[in-house]
């Protein structure tokens, strides 16, 4: 094509002006392809999400009954799991007080019945002894009469088995009285459930999270149908069983000269909806200042998140509280019984958000706008993490040189950052959020601060933090609590699983001995079933130097 050598201008200059008009008009036309594409971009973006609206509401609509009855029926079955539990656990309470008084007659609640245990699985014969002399007379000549034995439904992991208790029988040839050992302890009246298997069932339900309508489906996989209904009346006898064990932790933990405490969301099944309940907790850790006690952790559940509730919790309770600034524990305060010590950590959060310079260069990365990164906010996270430092020097000594050790390290630091913080807050608008975390020091600066004038404190909640991590993991596992009672009754049992986590022990393998001993043991005596006990009395012992 021949060109057209007249539109060309001869003159440098025009070049010029016509080079500059034309990258201008390039550059607009690339910009209106970019918008262009942009507004498409968006017109998929709403396409895309109308048509998963109109599909979630066809399937409402239209879709097969067994999709949309699949949340209720897991529903049911919660509610008849928490049901059945609570009626085992009031069934032993009225057996309890029945057995005190000589006018009350024994209840004894109506169960569905149960199944046989599977013939296919395999017995393990455990002959228990035969008296060697009469009861009666102490004669020898002794003849066997015969035996009654008792089946047990045992698990070894991941394989199960039957043990068939065999209990002979022995008469007298001289008074002809008929002699026999005692039949085998089980923690649920008339049971068939061994120690191992509930607390298989226990630690899968509140351990790991798994209902036991889930367990059941597993079980029956595995060749061994257990009902809803009957794993239920487990739990519930075994939550009356370890109550003590629950009562003796709580005591352990409230007596402690320093607590921390801390809450979290629990769903909780209403009618048609479900409610948002609480789980607290209150931690005993006396190592960070070397102290002698071991760990512990008591849980509590209530339907909301009332200051009635850590009151009722602490109501004898005096000595340190380490928490975050929850409103509901400022009648405690003022009581004077229990000292507040806030937590650095919760202090320290919103300056990192505004100081993240890992989450600024993702998102630039990314071609994203990064949000601007504020220099106060990250030379108050490094003020903070100066004393964090500190803190990791000295953890395990004791309450006496860490005081020391914080007067001569960490109060000239705090003296300086409570300088820089009046000097940039003055700076400051009310709304900015550097300044509400700014006043969120301010205002709690002597609970701040206690950490240097007793050195039992920490200088984190991050040890309630810990206990509580492992609900908020689970919860959307086991989607919600059916009901009150089992939110007191999880809660029970999270005490004990968490406490026996903090002293190193396994909270499977001590429930099952617990639960296998606890019949044997007078109440004088149930503190040796505590974790921190059961694992010196447990423990292997390291073999000797050559």
């Amino acid at each position: 094509m021949a060109m057209d050598h007249e539109a060309v201008p001869d003159d440098i200059d025009a070049l010029k002006a016509a080079l500059i008009l034309a990258r201008a008009e390039a550059r607009a036309a690339e910009a209106e392809a970019i918008a262009v594409r942009a507004r498409q971009s968006q017109d998929q973006a709403l396409i895309a999400h109308l048509k998963l609206t109109i599909e979630k509401l066809n399937r409402d609509r239209f879709g097969q009954r067994s999709e949309r009855s699949g949340r209720l029926i897991d529903q049911m079955e919660l509610q008849l799991e928490e049901l059945e539990a609570a009626a085992t656990e009031d069934e032993l309470a009225a057996e309890v007080a029945a057995s005190r008084t000589t006018s009350v007659a024994s209840f004894t609640r109506k169960r569905p019945s149960r199944q046989p245990i599977p013939a296919h699985l395999p017995r393990e014969r455990v002959v228990v002894p035969g008296p060697t002399s009469c009861a009666c007379c102490g004669g020898a000549r002794l003849a066997k009469l015969g035996e009654d034995v008792t089946e047990t439904l045992e698990v070894i992991p991941r394989q199960w088995k039957v043990i068939q208790t065999v209990r002979e029988k022995f008469t007298c040839r001289d008074c002809e009285t008929i002699s026999q050992s005692p039949a085998p302890f089980h923690v649920v009246p008339r049971g068939w459930a061994g120690p191992n298997l509930l607390a298989m069932i226990l630690f899968e339900k509140f351990g790991q999270h798994q209902p036991l309508n889930r367990q059941a489906e597993r079980y029956a996989r595995e060749g061994v149908p257990l009902s809803l209904s009957t794993l239920a009346d487990q739990v519930g006898t075994c939550a009356a069983v370890l109550s003590p064990l629950f009562r003796r932790i709580e005591a352990h933990v409230l007596a402690a000269e320093r607590l921390h405490g801390d809450d979290t969301t629990v769903p909780v099944l209403a009618k048609g909806k479900t409610d948002t309940g609480r789980i607290w907790t209150y931690v005993r850790d006396d190592r960070p200042f070397g102290g002698p006690e071991p760990p512990a952790a008591v849980f509590y559940y209530s339907r909301d998140r009332g200051g009635e509730h850590p009151r009722a919790h602490l109501a004898g309770y005096a000595g340190i509280l380490q928490a975050d600034a929850y409103g509901g524990y400022g009648k405690l305060y003022e009581a004077g019984r229990i000292t507040e010590a806030s937590c650095w950590a919760h202090a320290r959060r919103p300056f990192f958000i505004m100081a993240d310079l890992e989450a600024h260069a993702r998102r630039k990365a990314e071609g994203k706008s990064p949000p601007p990164i504020s220099p106060i906010a990250l030379d108050m996270v490094r003020r903070i993490d100066a004393l964090f430092e500190i803190e990791r020097g000295i953890n395990g000594l004791t309450a006496d040189q860490r005081q020391a050790v914080r007067q001569t390290l960490s109060a000239p630091l705090i003296a300086d950052m409570e300088a820089f913080i009046h000097a940039e807050r003055a700076k400051l608008s009310r709304g900015n959020d550097l300044a509400k975390a700014m006043d969120y020091l301010i205002k709690r600066w002597r609970s701040f601060t206690r950490f240097l004038d007793d050195g039992r404190v920490c200088l984190s909640n991050n040890a309630a933090e810990r206990a509580l991590r492992g609900i908020a993991l689970g919860r959307k596992s086991w989607l919600f609590a059916g009901s009150d009672r089992g939110g007191q009754r999880a809660a029970m049992m999270y005490s004990l699983i968490v406490t026996a986590k903090m002293n190193d022990v396994d909270p499977q393998a001590w429930l099952a001995d617990v639960l296998a001993r606890i019949n044997d043991l007078p109440l004088t005596r149930l503190d040796e079933l505590l974790p921190w006990r059961w694992q010196k009395q447990n423990q292997i012992p390291e073999p000797l130097a050559a």
